[in-house]
């Protein structure tokens, strides 16, 4: 029996019980944290892994936001613009919940105990007491995602993804707080503005060399000039 509830045993009121916040979370630890050791592999994740994507109910819904501007985001679906994501998220929920695949899709939150979304939450805050049965619970949940998603007889790569998933994510649930949530690493993100600065600098630098070449060959030039008429100068003067 799976683990994981699917959102069509939710009741006929048609109401989503999921939290769209805490999916997001662990889509972004998903992304980050697993997915480039993952690539980096060539490993191919199963449907059968509730980290696939087409396993998150609100993955297309997040596929079709356009973050536009600071104070700017679009629906792709209707091309309806809002100030706020989380009133683009209402709207996804009010006018566009019928696109959702409630017959298949699962929700991404209920795998945020094992993958530590309160930790990547709160990052900032003070951290709450641990409770030894909830740390259990977790890794337990954990090593359940490790064996579904990378079944060590898949081969060597999905054996090797296993192990690094355990070290991870799993061994972190723990209220010894010997091990820490990501400790084998993250994708490198690129800093946009970063480049785009550099980018700038460099233009501007190719810019002052053009000027001092230019304003040096007009110098050369006027220098050239004034001697040839101070040469014909002297040549016309009487003798």
């Amino acid at each position: 029996m799976s683990m994981f509830r699917t959102l069509n045993q939710e009741g006929g009121d048609h109401q989503i019980h999921c939290s769209r916040e805490r999916s997001r979370t662990a889509w972004k630890i998903i992304q980050e944290y697993l997915m480039p050791f993952v690539e980096k592999e060539k490993y191919h994740i199963s449907k059968r892994c509730m980290l696939h994507p087409d396993n998150d109910i609100y993955r297309d819904q997040e596929q079709h936001k356009s973050h536009i501007d600071i104070n700017e985001w679009q629906c792709r679906y209707c091309k309806k613009s809002f100030y706020e994501e989380k009133h683009l998220d209402q709207h996804f929920d009010n006018r566009h919940s019928n696109l959702l695949n409630l017959s298949e899709s699962q929700c991404l939150a209920d795998v945020c105990g094992a993958l530590h979304c309160d930790h990547e939450m709160n990052s900032g805050s003070k951290k709450s007491k641990c409770n030894p049965a909830a740390a259990a619970k977790h890794k337990h949940l954990c090593e359940s995602l490790a064996d579904s998603c990378f079944p060590v007889s898949d081969g060597p790569a999905a054996s090797q993804l296993h192990e690094f998933f355990l070290h991870q994510f799993c061994d972190a649930h723990s209220c010894t707080g010997s091990r820490k949530p990501f400790s084998r690493g993250h994708r490198k993100k690129t800093n946009v503005f970063y480049i785009f600065v550099s980018i700038l600098l460099v233009i501007l630098l190719l810019l002052y060399y053009l000027y001092i070449y230019l304003y040096q060959r007009g110098m050369k030039r006027e220098t050239q000039v004034l001697k040839r008429i101070s040469q014909a100068s002297r040549k016309k003067k009487p003798s």
